[in-house]
Order: structure tokens, then sequence, then C-alpha cells
């Protein structure tokens, strides 16, 4: 039975669960991008190529056909990923910063402290 508890602790471990959150939203936001990709800018690309879809672009070798244009749109899904986790992290790192920069209130030095202390002693008394 320890076993079973030693696998409840670890999967309730607070990075488990950031991991399993985590990888649920990337895998939602890659659907988006994907489609942002298929649906708006790979069309897009069509028309600026002279209206050829990308779908069509084949390279026919012997028997087989190499369809790179599935691989252009691979590519181009990527590169959009790579570029809104950029600025996703950009902007994390930039509040991060100013959060840095506000000053924290120090504490009272060491001797007013024992001050503080010494004075409530004696308002107890």
């Amino acid at each position: 039975m320890s076993w079973l508890k030693e696998f409840r602790e670890f999967a309730t471990k607070g990075n488990v669960v950031d991991l399993a959150v985590g990888v649920i939203i990337g895998t939602a936001f890659g659907k988006i991008i994907s489609s942002l990709v298929a649906d708006i800018i790979m069309p897009l690309i069509g028309i600026l190529i002279g209206g050829v879809h990308y779908e069509d672009l084949v390279i026919e070798v012997g028997d087989a056909q190499v369809t790179y244009g599935k691989f252009l749109q691979n590519v181009i899904d990527f590169i959009v990923i790579a570029f809104v986790i950029f600025l996703m992290v950009k902007v994390i790192n930039h509040f991060r910063r100013q959060q840095a920069k506000e000053p924290q209130a120090a504490p009272p030095p060491r001797q007013e402290q024992l001050l503080e202390e010494i004075r409530d002693l004696l308002k107890r008394k």
C-alpha cells in the first residue's frame, strides 16, 4: 500500500499539476495556431504565389509523391507558435522585472525592534 501513497503524493505535487495544465493549454493553443496557419495564413500565401494551393505542391520522384506543401505548413506552424511563445515570455519577463524593481519595505533595524519589544513589555506591566 505504500507505493499507492507515494504515487498519490507524486501526482498531487504542484509541479506535476502545473505541468499537466501546461500540456493541456499548450495542446489547445497548438490547435488554434494550426487553424490560423492552415485557414488564414496559407491561403494568403497561396494568393501571393500566384493562386497555387500549397496542398498541391508536390514533387514526383518515380512513383512516390513528396508533398512538400504540407511540410511547408508545418514549418510555418512552428514559426508562428515559436514567435507567439517568445512574445509571451517577453511580456512575462517584463512584468517580473517591474515587480523586482518595486522597492520592498525593509524591516526596521534590530535596535528598533528590541526597543519596541521593551516598550510593549513595559506597557503590559
